[in-house]
Formats: structure tokens, C-alpha cells, sequence
């Protein structure tokens, strides 16, 4: 034992001679380990703080830690869409049944049902909401409400101008377009609106005129944007004591048992928004948090651009009143003479890296209170569209409650799209129907006599002599309201539904949250063996599988930082081995001396293998020191996201790494490896070293 630390205590003082002897070998191993060690920190801090808080952003924002589904879909669950566009799943009947399972699971905390779809939204147009400002017009002038005279006929001209406008619109689309395609009566209809007649009778009936300008004219407008509407459908209720992301910054959240829906503020901002302001938002923020310049970049010069070409979207919501007002302050804010509204808009909107302040300030100061900033507002109801499971379009009424972002995921344009909507409005939309319609087809059966047929005698029941009659017709007019007799329209707004009925209905999918997420596994195999058990055919995915393309994100991510660091080490370990041979080909004849004067080849191995080490070790904590440094810098200031995919993977506009023990002790962990690795060969070469070598090296 003592004789193994005397001999421990030399091969130490050979080391740190030769660490200082050969300054050149020990700078160039010495700097290569240390840059490797510093990067493996870094690394490792980057995975880590990237993987885990993309995972708290998934989990505790819709997916949870499993997710189940019917394991007779034909493919996986992808909450945030697969590679191949959203996958075919067969719905869970019962999700009552469901979630009673599932909660008898040890480790089961919360069960959540849930579905993912699409719709799309008419957003309405601006002649429609001219035509709702002037409606209400109408309705206070008959209240005797005292709506200024002025103000009223402002009104009355802007639709007028708004149907001027449509018709030059039609005119230009006839000339590139056959006569044919072009509806005549659609044609005549808005001439017969264009005309001063019309407008002179308008007081004598102003609400049935009204009617005929909304349902005859207004659907020919086509500046309205369609809004594509991408949901997830579940108890929303159940989803906010689940998960914590989500953070309501506009409106109120969907009273508890109620219909309705909440949008993200990502969607809010970039499709709901006049596209003049989203840009200019957009603009903005490029230069301030990602300190881009206008003159340097061109997607920001092509925002400036658009938005001096497409004033229409401004100008066409303007009444006379409102644009002379906008005149004025145009004219006085830019110190121009030019009476036209459109190009003293053009003009204000001409901005560079030196005026943009000034502007974005202009607009929303004298710009933004004239007009129609949002084309919906939270307390508005929206009708939305989609095609059910049978292919038909289904379309519901639903009430804008509030704006939402899902925390961390703020910018993600996988989840900050993702609207929450209620179950039972989920279901509608994808073709099942709820208690209240079953039992009113129940009563309308009822009332008509309806009864089954058998399939075999249909022919014999419907036409043969023995069919039963029901009653016998008699000609004469025939009413349907009055055949229909008094009908009971329930408000589906503001009805609330019970427990009960939210759970007992179709889901795609269920978010199940875990007691204890690292027995994630475990509990997974037990929630496949009690479905099995009670008869239900569910299959669970973990949250990452579960994510689709999200999920797939974050192996590849995590997978280029490891590979990076692999070729790091891989380029080090060839760089270290060469100079290491080099610096014991330099050494033949000590090491000749050594062995010649009783040194075995085990001490000579371990001499070389030993010095090495010691530098790995030396210059590993030195680089670990770095690299802890680094990630304390990186952690105070952050790395900025320059795009919404980055701010996605970043969980945030921002990411903030955080370092680990762990990270350290991996860092040494694998500069002790490679150290070791590239000393294999040098060793060998020096223990073929004999003391004649040594002698022939004198000569």
C-alpha cells in the first residue's frame, strides 16, 4: 500500500513537471479540453432548460402527462397535428365511462375530455357593420333618443358610398369574367341600392329598407375575411383546474357549464386584427426586442409597404364625418396640404427606423379611435362553421368570452392558435347530438305517428294494401307556421349544463394528470390493463408522443445540441491523441532512461496516461468554470427568440438556461473519458520505447 503511494506520488510530480515543460502541448490539449468541457456545460444546460420547460409548457397547457384515446383509430393521437395534417381518430363514445376507469387508477389525479378540430368563421364585412351602426341609428331616432342629424346622415352617406364602391367592384369583375357568370338580378338589386330614389324613400320605411340592404346587398361585399378556427373542444370547467399556462389577459373565461369560446391572444392579434395594426405591432417588435432595422431588413420593408398600399381596409370604414376628422389631424400631424384621406394615409404610413415612434404613436392615437381595430370583440357572438364526421356543414352560434395565452407557449404558432370551446358546441359541431335534440326527434316522431318498418316488408308496410292509414288530407291552403303549432327555442347561449351531461357524450381524447409524473410509465400500463378489465378499447401515449409534431420538435432539438457536442469531441479527441503522440515521440529518450533504469512498463503506461488525466482534469474544471459562467451570464440576460418557432422552443420570447450539478459532473464525466481515450495510443507507443531507442536518440 505505501509502496503504491510513493509510486502514486511520483507519477503526480512527473505530471505537473511536464504540465509546465511542454507549454505548447499543454496549451493546445489544455485549450481543446477546456473549450469541451466549457461547451458540454452549456450544452447540457441548453437540453436541459429547453426540455423541461417546453415540457412544463405541453403539460401544463393542454396535453397533460398521458393522453388516452380509441385504440381502434386508425392513427395516433397528434394534439398539435401530425406530419401528414390532422390524424383519423374514432371518437370515445362514453367519456362518462371512461373517466370512471381511468380514475380508479392508482397515481390517476384528473381526467379531462377533449377534441381537437377546425371551423371556419365569417368575420362579417365592413358594409355589414355599416349597415348594423345605421340600423341602431334608426332604432334610437324612433326612441326618440335625439341622434344629431348630422351624425345620422353620415351614416346614411357611408353605406351609400360603401354600395358605390361595390358596384365599381362588380364592373371591374365583369369586364374579366363572361357576362354569364355574373347573377342579373344580384346586378339589379344594387343598382336599384345605388339609386337616389332609393334613398329618398328610406324614411318612409327605414327598417324594411334596412333589411333589404342586409340580406340582398351586403352578401355581394367580399372584403370580409373568412377566419380559420383551430380548437380544442372540452370541459373548460374541468381544463382550468388542470392545467395551470393558461392565463386569461382580456374578458372572462366561459361561465362553468355554459357555452361559449375563448380565443388565443397569438390568434387575436394576427387574424382577427385590422391588418394595418398587426403589422405595425409587428414592426415594433422586430425593433425592440429583436433590435432589427427597417433599413436592413426586407420582411419589415415589405410591411411598410403593404401597409402604405392597402389603406382601403381604413378608409372604407370612414363616414364622411369620420373622415373629415381624420383629415385634419393627418393634415396636422404630417404639416400637409393634401386633402385626399387615402394618401395622407399612404403618407403616415411611410415609416423608417428614424420616424417609427412617432408614427406607431400617430396611429393609434389619431388613427385607431375612428375605426375598427378588431373585426371581433370578446361579448360578441360569431357563428362558426365545420363539416361533421358525416361530411355535412354543421354551423353554431357562440359567444367570444375572453383572450387567453397558454404561458410560454405565448408566441408558439402550434399552440397560440389553439382555441379552448366548449364540449357540448364540440360535439355539435362534429355531428352528434346532445340530449335536448334527441328527445325533441323523439317528440316530432311522436307528434307525426312515425313508427319502425321492417326492413324485409318495407314495400308491404309503405304501399301495400294492409298499411295502416294515419289520417287522410284534405285539400286547401296549407300554413306551416300554423301546422308547426307553438315552438319552445331554448337559448343553447345561455343554458347551463350540468356535470352530468358534459361528461356523458362523445370525446376524442382524454388529458389524463398524474399524483406522480415520473411514474408516468407505470401508470400507463395500468391504465391499458384496467381498460382491458372494464371492456373499454383505449390506448395511452405519453405527452411528448402524444404532441405530434411539437413532441418531434423536441427530440430533434435536444438530438442537433448532442450531435454538435459528439463532433466537438469526436474533432477534440483526434486533436488531443496527435499531440499527445507527438509530445511522447519527443520524450523516447526519457522514457528510455526511465526504463532503463528499472521502470516497467506498467509505470511508463500509467505515467503517460496519468499526465494526461491530469490535464483533462485540470483544464476540464477550468472550462467547467467557463461554461458555468457562460450559462449565468445567458441565465441574467436571456437568448432572444428571433422567430415564432424559436419563441416555441424556447417556451418564450426568451430563454433563460439554468445550470445543474448534473451538468458539471457530465461535463468532467466525458472530458475524463475523452482524456483517457487519447492517451490509449500514446501509452502504447511508449511503453515499445527501449533503452538502446534512448541511446540511438543521443547520436
Amino acid at each position: 500500500m505505501r509502496g503504491q503511494l510513493e509510486m502514486l506520488g511520483i507519477l503526480i510530480q512527473i505530471a505537473l513537471r511536464n504540465l509546465f515543460a511542454s507549454p505548447l502541448k499543454t496549451a493546445i490539449v489544455g485549450g481543446i479540453i477546456c473549450f469541451g468541457s466549457a461547451g458540454v456545460v452549456v450544452g447540457a444546460s441548453l437540453v436541459d432548460s429547453i426540455n423541461q420547460g417546453m415540457a412544463k409548457s405541453i403539460i401544463g397547457s393542454a396535453a397533460g402527462h398521458l393522453q388516452v384515446f380509441n385504440s381502434e383509430s386508425k392513427d395516433d393521437l397528434a394534439l398539435f397535428g401530425g406530419m401528414m395534417g390532422d390524424p383519423d381518430l374514432k371518437p370515445m363514445e362514453d367519456f362518462s365511462k371512461v373517466k370512471k376507469t381511468l380514475l380508479s387508477v392508482p397515481n390517476v389525479k384528473q381526467v379531462v375530455p377533449q377534441g381537437v378540430a377546425e371551423a371556419m368563421a365569417s368575420s362579417g364585412n365592413q358594409l355589414d357593420f355599416a349597415l348594423e351602426r345605421l340600423r341602431d341609428a334608426v332604432r334610437k331616432r324612433q326612441a326618440g333618443e335625439g341622434l344629431a342629424d348630422a351624425e345620422y346622415e353620415a351614416l346614411k352617406d357611408h353605406v351609400r358610398q360603401m354600395i358605390a364602391l361595390l358596384q365599381k367592384d362588380a364592373q371591374s369583375v365583369g369586364t374579366m369574367v363572361e357576362e354569364k357568370a355574373i347573377d342579373p338580378q344580384a346586378q339589379a338589386e344594387l343598382a336599384r341600392a345605388a339609386t337616389d330614389e332609393f334613398w329618398a324613400s328610406f324614411e318612409k320605411d327605414p327598417l324594411d329598407s334596412l333589411e333589404f340592404l342586409e340580406n340582398k346587398i351586403a352578401p355581394q361585399s367580399v372584403d370580409g375575411d373568412f377566419l380559420w378556427v383551430r380548437y380544442i373542444g372540452t370541459d373548460l370547467d374541468a381544463h382550468l383546474k388542470a392545467f395551470d399556462r393558461i392565463q386569461l389577459v382580456e374578458g372572462e373565461m366561459i361561465p362553468k357549464g355554459q357555452r361559449g369560446i375563448v380565443f388565443p391572444k397569438l390568434y387575436y392579434e394576427e387574424w382577427i386584427k385590422l391588418k394595418t395594426a398587426m403589422r405595425l405591432d409587428k414592426l415594433k417588435e422586430a425593433r425592440e426586442v429583436n433590435h432589427k432595422r427597417i433599413a436592413t431588413d426586407e420582411e419589415l420593408q415589405r410591411f411598410v409597404k403593404e401597409n402604405t398600399e392597402q389603406v382601403r381596409e381604413i378608409v372604407i370604414q370612414l363616414d364622411s364625418l369620420k373622415r373629415a376628422t381624420l383629415v385634419a389631424r393627418l393634415q396636422k400631424a404630417l404639416g400637409s396640404t393634401e386633402a385626399d384621406v387615402g394618401k395622407l394615409l399612404s403618407q403616415a404610413l411611410q415609416t423608417d427606423d428614424a420616424n417609427f415612434d412617432e408614427r406607431y404613436q400617430l396611429f393609434y392615437e389619431q388613427v385607431a379611435p375612428l375605426v375598427k381595430i378588431y373585426q371581433v370583440r370578446p361579448g360578441d357572438t360569431i357563428t362558426i362553421k365545420a363539416f361533421t364526421k358525416s361530411g355535412y356543414v354543421k354551423s353554431i352560434n357562440v359567444k367570444l368570452y375572453g383572450i387567453f395565452t397558454f404561458k410560454g407557449l405565448e408566441k408558439a404558432g402550434f399552440a397560440g392558435l389553439m382555441s379552448l370551446l366548449d364540449l357540448m358546441s364540440f360535439r355539435d359541431l362534429y355531428g352528434y347530438m346532445n340530449a335536448d335534440q334527441i328527445a325533441e326527434i323523439k317528440k316530432l316522431k311522436e307528434a307525426a305517428g312515425a313508427r319502425a318498418v321492417n326492413r324485409e316488408r318495407a314495400e308491404d308496410e309503405l304501399f301495400g294494401g294492409g298499411a295502416q292509414v294515419v289520417g287522410e288530407t284534405q285539400p286547401g291552403e296549407f300554413d306551416e307556421f300554423a301546422s308547426m303549432g307553438p315552438v319552445k327555442v331554448a337559448n343553447e347561449l345561455a343554458r347551463v349544463y350540468s356535470p352530468e351531461e358534459i361528461e356523458q357524450g362523445v370525446a376524442i381524447n382524454a388529458a389524463v394528470l398524474l399524483e406522480d409524473p415520473t411514474r408516468s410509465a407505470e401508470t400507463a400500463k395500468a391504465i391499458e390493463a384496467a381498460a382491458q378489465r372494464d371492456g373499454l378499447k383505449l390506448k395511452v401515449l405519453d405527452w411528448q408522443k402524444a404532441a405530434g409534431m411539437v413532441g418531434q420538435l423536441i427530440s430533434i432539438v435536444s438530438l442537433v445540441i448532442v450531435s454538435l457536442m459528439l463532433i466537438i469531441f469526436l474533432v477534440a479527441l483526434i486533436i488531443i491523441n496527435n499531440a499527445m503522440v507527438m509530445a511522447t515521440l519527443q520524450r523516447v529518450k526519457e522514457i528510455g532512461t526511465l526504463r532503463a533504469i528499472g521502470a516497467q512498463r506498467r509505470f511508463v503506461l500509467m505515467m503517460v496516461t496519468f499526465e494526461t488525466v491530469v490535464i483533462g482534469l485540470f483544464f476540464g474544471i477550468v472550462g467547467a468554470g467557463v461554461g458555468a459562467a457562460i450559462v449565468s451570464a445567458l441565465s441574467k440576460w436571456g437568448i432572444p427568440a428571433g422567430s415564432q418557432e424559436a419563441q416555441f422552443i424556447f417556451s418564450g420570447p426568451r430563454l433563460h438556461p439554468w445550470l445543474s450539478g448534473t451538468n458539471l459532473v457530465i461535463a468532467l464525466a466525458v472530458v475524463l473519458g475523452v482524456s483517457i481515450l487519447s492517451a490509449i495510443y500514446p501509452s502504447v507507443l511508449a511503453t515499445r520505447v527501449t533503452p538502446l531507442e534512448a541511446m540511438l536518440s543521443d547520436d
